[in-house]
């Protein structure tokens, strides 16, 4: 049994990538990615920059390693989050998006610091750290999401069985699509 979804009478099929991208569930995840690249600046540029000076040498490494990571990570997020919010408002194309989202490295990375030294870094940046960890897991999530069911679909609306199976093997082995 062959059924397709269909939009207000409109025999094209509902893109499950567009619907994901446009939802409430993405503008949240915008403003929570946003407000914590907010959140980190002023923490870095204030309190931050005060506590880093109070630290003993081998911490204070941890803190400058760290909050490199936490800035480099935050803005990879950024960049992805506004790259689909100018798709979302038309300002772009997916084709231009996708073409741009070359240059942003969403990857998995732990911590700079050994789990010890971790955890004698201020609290506040130990927080921000973990919780922009679990932002770069919900954003690439989503991506993965929106990637592949963009690209499995054809203009026509058919499957393409080839891009569909390589697509499931880069998900089965972590890799992102080229």
């Amino acid at each position: 049994m062959n059924t397709k979804m269909t939009f207000g009478g409109d025999d094209r099929p509902v893109s499950f990538a567009t619907k994901l991208a446009t939802s409430p569930a993405f503008m949240n995840l915008f403003r929570e990615g946003m407000a914590l690249v907010e959140e980190s600046a002023a923490y870095l540029d204030g309190k931050g920059r005060e506590e880093s000076k109070a630290l003993p040498r081998l911490v204070s490494l941890a803190y400058a390693s760290e909050s490199m990571r936490l800035t480099t990570r935050l803005m990879q997020l950024a960049s992805w989050l506004l790259l689909q919010r100018a798709v979302n408002e038309g300002e772009m194309s997916q084709v231009q998006a996708a073409s741009e989202k070359r240059r942003v490295k969403l990857s998995r990375q732990d911590f700079a610091s050994a789990p010890e030294v971790f955890e004698k870094l201020p609290e506040r940046l130990r927080d921000l750290s973990e919780r922009s960890m679990r932002l770069q897991d919900r954003v690439m999530h989503f991506d993965q999401l929106i990637s592949r069911h963009s690209s499995v679909t054809v203009m026509g609306g058919g499957p393409r069985p080839v891009e569909s199976q390589l697509e499931r093997l880069r998900m089965a082995f972590g890799v992102t699509s080229p």
